[in-house]
This record gives structure tokens, C-alpha cells and sequence, in this order.
């Protein structure tokens, strides 16, 4: 066998679940949380088109922001919410203070806001001397985030390919180069140095790094402009020069707004001085903590440390720091966080301490003044997830794992690299990390997990049994397309836990769980193979195939048998973004493999056949192809007792006269959505396919209208059709086709309807008086709409029903009608919310389609239903 690693189809969603896993909270990076903050700020003053006063405007302050949509409060109002109002920034005219005296516009209260008015007047003489006293002081927008191709973007968004800033030398804090920014992403970005355009040289950076500076930075603060130092010999200082004034502000066609630089952090004052002595992260290699000294302070704000090397034999590795840089930390703290501290090179002694270190060296330990958030951790925890750059690539980020915390330090462990990784040592605030899911929001790869994998050399790979009876027959290395006989003895073949191949018979009827024009696109078969992963497969399979996953899940938990051999596997389902798993049963031996295949689908109402050791060539033997998805269920279901019984079937010969009692366990949730319609007769009267209805359990989860049936025998459950319908109190209607039921010892007067006829004359007598008050054009306009029926749509077959969607505006849907069986029953049936989630189609095609529809269902009203 070749064995190897392969890439696996990462989903951060999904592999947290499998392996309960815990994602690092989205507040713990700072970074992020800032890049996502809008450009506008809370209590900046805008001026505001008034609506009911056409050219006049009038000053709003910004109370929040919630992406381009703008809640501002007019001045005047103070502290008082209630007029406060949403804007969009992509779409309101909206103003930097001042615009107006530009352009001559008036500025005053809108004249329909008697309030407001009335309130600057009790203090304010005249709208002038209101806004000196609002105005001064405060800030306003950019009218560059207000009008332009800019308008309305974050700050993070405003940095774009071809931008360029100034950044700072890495071992020099007084000198500065120009880079242009090659990629955003999500606010990490890639630059180039100006005059190197190699993607060799490229650098990646966070956005809000105290290196970056708007250009012309260092000129107005008199600093140099050099290339970096590792880099100066690459070119001649002419080159060098060449491509610093072809990046000079006055030959940019674009600049970079200073708003970008609203958010970057000032540097506080440090109390270092030269000889000190601290311990700091690797700057070279992240993967330990070393002795270091300032070796020099450049001012109040820089200084500079090196990495302590008492060989002198290597240059030294020195690093520019200020007094919030990452990963500096007091002397002792490796001690008592219990952590290792890396010996310096040449020192002699294998035990290192602290104070024979300082006395030998004759230097001083910095005070722990000199580190005020030493212990910050910002809720990062041990086990939780993130992403990571990759140190020793920096354009690559990796899936990671904290494998501890030690005060505001976080060991890493890169996931998916084809090299293993050292625990790689980051601060808390560093900029290299980032939230799960970061990657796949600003769609930038995300190195997937890696699995070892061996590649068997055999057509196909056999599942080894448990134990193992027999030797494996020649027949495992034929290719499985030649395999056509399934009359093959799994028990002498395989062993006692390894079952022949399961075949999918996409031809067989689908069920009402199950899609089938999903089960169309599953494989012929699965296997051969141990049962239980065989079965596993074919289940997850069946589970995504299902209109609704989770139901399908639940049948399956309730498909056992005490003498079956089974093991526990776990099953999943993922419906509109929720997840479910359970527990579900499954045989282990090969012989109880096909009565297991065929109580699933006996469970799940559909052909027996669908699936199991039976491979259905041309006509399926229980002749299901012809039938639908009403018809089927509710004939053959109950026929063979597929699903729960009613509770007329449990009923004794003797007991008829009792009444059945209801399932205490299912409570029937009726949700009525009233149609307002200009239709003559019918705007009273509710059709109950206009009505969305379902059974749920206790527990919350949809019973697709598989609750019990009021009854009080078998013999009249099989004479109703399957076309039912729920009433107001949950309980099932009475059939289209009205019969009147006697019990024995029962009379009933012949004049006196059944309640449930009640129901329905008393919303027909009601629509007829209100067709009687109708406007004779009205009713004019609605006979030439009608359709009129030929034939009851009760008794369409499914290609009635694809002939009518043919002749209608919606023919491009007939095929989806087709695929999914769809008789005249089952269209009645149809309701928006159904066909958008069944048919997967958008809102305007399934309006359009549900017109059509509606149309039918007020026909059959009109001719049929009574």
C-alpha cells in the first residue's frame, strides 16, 4: 500500500462540531474587532437634506453606525431618542459641516418639526447663534466617506492595490520608505518596497501597525527617507532615488485618506536605559524566549534591544522596541510562569539563573514598572481554535490550536503544514491571529488540515471483518463495474461482518421524505464492506437526500429490532443552518442486512426496493414506478401499515362505538395565513391548501402532517381519499367528497348536517353574502381571470399536472413537477413557503409558479368542492 498525506476539505463549522472543539471568542482580537468598525463615528455632526423643504438643511449628529446605515439625531433634540432616524449613506444626501456656507444653502430646522423649532427658540433667539454653540468644538465626516467612489466604505476598505504609505525601518526608528500596497486583505496587507518590485521582497503587515504612517510622514516630521537596511545594497543610491520620486504625492493620481490612521494606537513613554536586562520572545525565531538587553535608547518613545550572545562570534540580532512592543516581559517571568527560558549562547553553566546571570554581567534587571500589562490575556483560553500566520511564511495562514496560556503569551500549534512546526510563541495582541472563520469572510485560503492516507493497490478496498473465517476470495479484485451478480454469499466471502454491495435504485418510488431527484444523483451502489460503515454511508446519503434532514434522522432512530446484532453509530443532518445528530442503530451482520434496508424504508414510506442487496434492473417487483407521492402513501402505506397506525386500526371489532382517543404526545399547530383577494365569493371563505399547517412534537421538530387521524375503523380510514385537510382546532377535515358516517347505536336526524359540514357551509354561506355585495364590474373582471376546470384536479395524474404548468407562464418548472411526482392532490397542497424550500426556487419564480396555483385551487372551489 502507498501511504501518504492528502489535503482535506476543511470546514471550520463542521470539524468543530466532530471533535467538540471551541473556537478563541471573535473579542479577543482587537485587530479585527477595529477593522470592522465603520468610518463614520459616533458624535460626528453631518448636514441633512430636509425632506418636506426642498435646498434647506439642517445639522444631525451621529448617535450609531450599522455598516452604511447611518442613526442620527437632529440637533435640538438633546438627549430625547424619539425622533431619531436611519439613513443610508449610500443613498440620503448627506454633508460635511460647512458645505452649506460653501454653496450658499440654507441651514434651518425642517419646517414640518414643530417640536424642534419650538425647542431652539426657547433658548436661542435666532437657528445662527443655535449652531455657533452646537458646532464649536466638534468633529465632522470627510466629505471624501460622503461623496466618491469612498462613500460610505469601512476604514479597511478605503486601503486599495496602488495605495502608498511610508513605513518604518526595522532596525532604524528615524528612518522611513515608501511602499505601494499590492493586496488588502480584511485590513492585512501586502506591500512592496518602492523600487523593489520582486514578490520576493513583499511584506505582509497589519494595517494598524505603528510602523505604517500616511505618505509625507517622515517629511513633515523631518525624518529620513531611506531604503530598509537589509535591503540598501540591492540597488545604486541613484535607483534608489529614481523610485522614491516617482512615488512623491504629487505624481499619485490617488491617496490614501488619513482616516486609515484614526485608529492606530499611540505610543506611550518608556522607562528603559541602556544595560537593562529582560526577557523577550525569539524576534528571529518565535519558538522560545531568550535574555535580551537595551542596548541603546533612541528618545523617550524607541529603544533598542539585543539578544544577549556571549561568543561575540555572530553578528548581532538586534530589534527596535517601544513600550507596548509584543513579547518583552520582566526578568523571572519564565520562573514563575513555570516556562523555559533559552540559555544565552556561551554560557557556560547548564543550570541558568537570573541573579548569578546579572551579578557575572554586572547589569541591572528591568524594574517591572516597565511592563504594566505583563499578565494580559485577553480571554484567550488553552484548546480553543484560531488562525495563524505562518512564521516562517508569512503569506500562508494556518489552522491553530493554543496549547497553553502564560499570562499575555499563547503557545501555538500549526495544524496542516506539510512540515511539522515547533509550538511557535505569540502575544495576545499580536496581529498575526486571527477569529475562526477570518479566512473564508475575506475569501483568502486557509491551509487545510492534513490526513495520512494509504492508497490500497485493489480495485476496490474490501473492508477487513472483524474476525476473520475464511481466506479472501479471488472475487475481491474484480473491478466493480463487471460485478453483476448479488447473489454472491457475503457470509463466505467477506466474513460474518462485511456485507455485499447496497444498492440505490433511483428508479423505485422516493417517499414523502425523501427528494428524488437527489436520490438521482447518489451512486448505483456503495460497498462491499464492514455492514456498519456500508450502512453509514448509505444512510448519510439518504439524510442528505431528504427535504428535511432532521425528520429523516428521527425515523431512523426509531428502526430496531431485539433480536438484530446492532452497533451504535452517529448520524448527522445540517437544515437551514441547524445541526442534529443522534444515535442510530445499525446491524453488524451480513445476514440481517437486507430486513434492516428494508424496515428503513418501510419506515421512511417508500418502496421497499429503494435501497438494499436487491439490484432493480427495469421494473421494480412491487410495481411502485406508477405510483405518486399521495396515492402511494396513503394506498400502499396503509395497505401494509407503513408508518404509525391510525387509531382506527388499533380499535377492537367490539370496541367501534368507543370514540378513539388522541396521542397525548402530538399536539397539532395550526398557522393560518389569510390571502386578500378581490375574488368574488371567495374572499372570506379560506381554502385550506392557502393555509400552511404542521404537527410538531413536544420536542419542536415537524411531523410532515403524520399526526393521528380521528377515526373509528380501519375500513373507513382506506375509503377516504388521500387529500386532506386541518381545521382551526388542528383536527383533520372531513373529505372533499362529503359522506356522512353512522356508528352503530348512533342515529343521526337526516336533517341535521355533520359538524364538520358546519364548518365549511358557514364560510360558504359568508362568501356568498359578500358576493352579493361585490360591484358588478368587479365581478365582470374576475369571470374573464377564472380558469375553468374540465376535470376535477383531485383526479390529475402527474403528467395533467405537467401539461397544465406547460400551458402556463411557468412551463420552464414542468420538469421539477415531473422529477418529483407531483399529482393534482399533491399541487392543491402547494404553498410558497413549499415550493421555495421542495423545488429550491428564488422568490420571484416561486411567486410567479404559486399565481398558478392559486388559480387551480379557486377553480376547484368554484366547480368541485361543493
Amino acid at each position: 500500500m502507498d501511504c501518504g498525506e492528502e489535503a482535506v476539505d476543511f470546514n471550520w463549522e463542521e470539524y468543530l462540531e466532530e471533535t467538540g472543539a471551541t473556537a478563541a471568542p471573535h473579542t479577543s482580537f482587537k485587530h479585527v474587532e477595529l477593522s470592522l468598525q465603520s468610518s463614520f463615528q459616533p458624535g460626528m455632526k453631518l448636514e441633512v437634506a430636509n425632506k418636506s423643504c426642498p435646498d434647506t438643511y439642517w445639522v444631525a449628529t451621529i448617535i450609531t453606525t450599522c455598516g452604511q446605515l447611518l442613526l442620527l439625531r437632529y440637533c435640538g433634540y438633546g438627549d430625547d431618542r424619539k425622533a431619531d432616524f436611519w439613513c443610508d449613506v449610500m443613498t440620503a444626501e448627506l454633508h460635511p459641516v460647512g458645505w452649506c456656507t460653501q454653496n450658499n444653502k440654507l441651514l434651518q430646522p425642517p419646517e414640518d418639526n414643530v417640536y424642534l423649532r419650538a425647542a431652539i427658540k426657547e433658548k436661542y433667539s435666532d437657528w445662527t447663534e443655535f449652531l455657533i454653540s452646537e458646532l464649536t468644538g466638534s468633529r465632522t465626516a470627510p466629505a471624501s466617506l460622503l461623496e466618491g467612489p469612498l462613500r460610505g466604505k469601512n476604514t479597511v476598505d478605503l486601503i486599495v492595490p496602488g495605495c502608498v504609505m511610508e513605513i518604518r525601518d526595522a532596525c532604524e526608528p528615524f528612518v522611513y520608505w515608501v511602499a505601494h500596497v499590492q493586496r488588502n486583505i480584511g485590513g492585512r496587507l501586502c506591500l512592496s518596497y518602492a523600487g523593489l518590485e520582486d514578490p520576493i521582497h513583499y511584506i505582509w503587515i497589519f494595517y494598524l501597525d505603528t510602523r505604517l504612517r500616511p505618505l509625507g510622514w517622515a517629511n513633515e516630521n523631518h525624518l529620513s527617507m531611506e531604503p530598509p537596511t537589509e535591503l540598501r545594497a540591492l540597488k545604486s543610491a541613484a535607483e534608489w532615488r529614481e523610485a522614491l520620486g516617482k512615488a512623491s504625492p504629487e505624481t499619485l493620481e490617488t491617496h490614501l485618506p488619513f482616516e486609515v490612521f484614526k485608529d492606530h494606537a499611540d505610543l506611550r513613554k518608556h522607562s528603559f536605559s541602556t544595560g537593562m536586562k529582560l526577557e523577550m520572545v525569539s524576534p528571529e525565531e518565535p519558538f522560545h524566549i531568550c535574555p535580551v538587553s537595551v542596548t541603546k535608547v533612541y528618545n523617550e518613545y524607541y529603544f533598542q534591544v539585543t539578544v544577549d550572545d556571549l561568543t561575540g562570534e555572530s553578528p548581532p540580532r538586534s530589534v527596535v522596541c517601544h513600550a507596548d512592543s509584543l513579547g518583552i516581559l520582566p526578568v523571572q517571568w519564565c520562573l514563575k510562569s513555570a516556562v523555559g527560558l533559552e540559555r544565552p549562547r556561551g554560557f557556560q553553566s547548564q543550570d541558568f539563573d537570573w541573579a548569578d546571570y546579572l551579578k557575572h554581567t554586572g547589569t541591572e534587571a528591568a524594574p517591572d514598572a516597565c511592563f504594566p500589562n505583563a499578565s494580559l490575556s485577553r480571554g484567550f483560553c488553552k484548546d480553543t481554535w484560531l488562525e495563524a500566520v505562518n512564521p516562517l511564511q508569512p503569506s500562508e495562514l494556518c489552522v491553530a490550536r493554543i496549547t497553553q496560556v502564560k499570562g499575555r503569551l499563547l503557545w501555538l500549534r500549526f495544524e496542516g503544514l506539510s512540515k511539522p512546526l515547533t509550538e511557535c510563541i505569540l502575544d495576545a495582541e499580536s496581529m498575526d491571529i486571527f477569529p475562526v472563520g477570518w479566512c473564508e469572510a475575506n475569501g483568502y485560503p486557509l491551509t487545510p488540515l492534513r490526513k495520512a492516507v494509504c492508497q490500497p493497490q485493489k480495485k476496490i478496498a474490501v473492508v477487513q471483518p472483524e474476525k476473520q473465517q475464511s481466506a479472501p476470495s479471488p472475487v475481491e479484485n474484480v473491478p466493480l463495474d463487471l460485478c453483476h451478480s448479488t447473489d454472491i454469499d457475503s457470509a463466505s466471502v467477506n466474513g460474518k461482518y462485511c456485507c455485499s454491495e447496497i444498492f440505490v435504485n433511483h428508479r423505485c418510488f422516493s417517499g414523502p421524505y425523501l427528494n428524488k431527484g437527489r436520490i438521482a444523483e447518489l451512486p448505483q451502489a456503495v460497498g462491499p464492506g464492514k455492514c456498519t460503515l456500508v450502512l453509514k454511508e448509505v444512510l448519510t446519503m439518504l439524510i442528505n437526500s431528504a427535504y428535511k434532514p432532521g425528520r429523516v434522522l428521527r425515523e431512523l432512530q426509531m428502526v430496531e429490532d431485539p433480536q438484530w446484532n446492532c452497533l451504535e453509530e452517529t448520524l448527522k443532518a445540517k437544515y437551514k443552518g441547524k445541526s442534529y445528530r443522534s444515535c442510530v442503530r445499525m446491524v453488524r451482520v451480513a445476514e440481517q442486512v437486507p430486513d434492516f434496508c428494508r424496515r428503513v424504508c418501510v419506515r421512511l414510506q417508500c418502496c421497499p426496493n429503494l435501497f438494499g442487496p436487491t439490484l432493480v434492473l427495469d421494473k421494480c417487483p412491487e410495481n411502485c414506478s406508477v405510483q405518486t407521492k399521495t396515492k402511494y402513501t396513503c394506498y400502499y402505506g396503509k395497505k401494509r401499515k407503513v408508518g404509525r397506525p391510525s387509531l382506527g386500526e388499533s380499535a377492537q371489532e367490539g370496541e367501534l362505538g368507543k370514540p378513539a382517543r388522541r396521542r397525548k404526545k402530538r399536539k397539532a399547530i395550526f398557522v393560518q395565513k389569510k390571502r386578500r383577494s378581490s375574488s368574488v365569493g371567495y374572499h372570506t371563505a379560506e381554502s385550506p391548501q392557502d393555509s400552511d399547517y404542521f404537527y410538531e412534537d413536544e420536542d419542536g421538530e415537524d411531523a410532515e402532517g403524520s399526526g393521528s387521524e380521528e377515526g373509528s375503523s380501519s375500513e373507513l380510514q382506506e375509503e377516504a381519499p388521500p387529500y386532506k385537510d386541518v381545521s382551526r382546532r388542528g383536527r383533520p377535515r372531513r373529505s372533499v367528497t362529503q359522506r356522512r358516517v353512522t356508528l352503530p347505536g348512533a342515529t343521526v336526524p337526516a336533517d341535521r348536517p355533520s359538524l364538520r359540514r358546519t364548518t365549511r357551509s358557514l364560510s360558504y354561506t359568508q362568501s356568498q353574502t359578500a358576493k352579493h355585495t361585490q360591484v358588478k364590474t368587479e365581478q365582470t373582471e374576475e369571470e374573464e381571470q377564472r380558469l375553468v376546470l374540465e376535470r376535477n384536479p383531485l383526479e390529475w395524474s402527474v403528467s395533467d399536472v405537467v401539461d397544465f404548468i406547460m400551458s402556463t407562464d411557468c412551463a420552464s418548472l414542468a420538469k421539477i413537477f415531473q422529477e418529483q411526482d407531483i399529482d393534482g392532490q399533491a399541487l392543491l397542497l402547494l404553498t410558497l413557503p413549499t415550493v421555495q424550500e421542495c423545488m429550491d426556487l428564488k422568490l420571484g419564480p416561486a411567486i410567479k409558479l404559486c399565481h398558478q396555483i392559486e388559480r387551480v385551487k379557486v377553480a376547484f372551489y368554484s366547480q368541485y368542492a361543493n
